[in-house]
């Protein structure tokens, strides 16, 4: 209906009735753009070759929107313009061309076509031997993963995208955690252990042992395999090649 008042507003001038559209996208935007677009999908891919992985958040306002069918395939051509085209960063992702406009200018079109506010809110990619990726099954969480040897199962490197879809972790092994994120645990725990009464001589040793439970819980190597929790996922790796292991990762979710 959009169109065809376009095409009478236009008199029957196609592209005139074009910049009408884009115009009504643009002012429907510009209305929604105090609106909170938590919602949307999260899809990831890697290329044929397996070397180099791509993640995007598309965001809507609502549930029923981000289950559209042309909503899906809209975040998807993006996501296949970043695999062909590869940007650097997010805003390199909106400059790109996808059918003559650039990728910002369509996601404000499809805005007023929808009637939702649109964000394209995330995108990162990562290079390695092996790249492997995940979806949650509700397009709500996706996951990369790189293996610093090529030609491993994929089920391998599909169960380890799952382990960070499934926990979370803060970095691979416990030389990637932050040191301001080992000070914060160590004051918690030190903390904890002087409210429950402990004495002031035992603190320090009761704060070391909790950030120790701290990174075997939130390291990705040294977290228990999900799938098979009496080994960890270092171990897991390491059966299937002794050199094994995680040289990167990603993973977005809309719900943080």
């Amino acid at each position: 209906m959009d169109c065809k008042k376009a095409l009478t507003e236009a008199e029957g001038d196609f592209n005139k009735a074009i910049e009408i559209i884009r115009e009504k996208g643009i002012a429907v935007a510009n209305k929604r753009s105090d609106r909170e677009a938590s919602e949307g999908v999260v899809f990831a891919k890697t290329t044929n070759d397996q070397k180099q992985g791509f993640i995007i958040s598309l965001n809507c306002e609502t549930d029923f929107v981000a289950k559209n069918d042309d909503f899906i395939k809209f975040a998807n051509q993006i996501l296949e313009l970043a695999t062909e085209k590869q940007p650097k960063d997010l805003d390199g992702l909106k400059k790109l061309d996808m059918d003559g406009k650039t990728v910002e200018e369509i996601v404000v079109e499809q805005t007023g076509i929808i009637g939702e506010k649109l964000q394209l809110s995330y995108y990162d990619y990562i290079e390695a031997p092996q790249v492997n990726h995940y979806i949650h099954m509700d397009n709500k969480l996706a996951t990369l993963i790189g293996l610093n040897k090529e030609n491993i199962d994929p089920q391998v490197g599909k169960n380890i995208a799952m382990q960070v879809a499934a926990m979370n972790p803060v970095a691979i092994d416990k030389e990637g955690v932050p040191q301001d994120v080992i000070d914060k645990e160590l004051e918690i725990g030190r903390n904890q252990a002087k409210a429950e009464g402990k004495p002031e001589k035992i603190l320090d040793k009761i704060a070391q042992g909790k950030l120790g439970k701290y990174m075997k819980e939130n390291t990705l190597l040294n977290q228990e395999f999900i799938k098979e929790s009496k080994k960890s996922v270092k171990q897991y790796l390491q059966e299937a090649d002794k050199e094994l292991t995680v040289t990167d990762f990603k993973r977005y979710s809309l719900k943080g």
